[in-house]
């Protein structure tokens, strides 16, 4: 069964869509632990990210790399964190998150609400100054 990831890949799911090339697709997370939290994708399915071939996983990194730089641009922090744990849904993510500390990232606390049309400004904003990098 495909997972909910793949159902973003092929449009079955809306998605806040920030970047996305042959190969990858990044998003917002719709349950931020901060604003601007990315996933960021392969679009072939693979559940453990160890399982992937090390080019599919270097090109997943080095295209995780270009949406942080973006990121960082919209949503001002020290650095962008990242996290693949990889436990809550059978395909590889990436989580990129805007962090000022070291519980920035403490995926046990409570999400943001974030409106809809903040998500989708968060989401433009990133998508913008990514395609300015390219």
């Amino acid at each position: 069964m495909a997972s909910i990831f793949s159902k973003i890949v092929s449009g079955e799911i809306p998605c806040y869509k920030v970047a996305e090339d042959e190969r990858h697709l990044a998003f917002l997370d719709i349950a931020p632990v901060a604003k601007g939290h990315v996933l960021v994708i392969p679009k072939k399915e693979t559940d453990y990210v160890f399982d992937m071939e090390d080019g599919e996983l270097a090109a997943l990194m080095a295209f995780a790399k270009k949406v942080a730089k973006a990121l960082i641009k919209v949503c001002p922090a020290p650095k962008i964190g990242m996290s693949v744990v990889g436990l809550d849904v059978p395909h590889v993510h990436v989580h990129l998150i805007p962090i000022h500390g070291g519980t920035d990232m403490d995926f046990g606390k409570e999400k943001l609400k974030l409106e809809k049309p903040e998500m989708e400004a968060v989401a433009s904003a990133i998508a913008k100054e990514f395609s300015a990098r390219d």
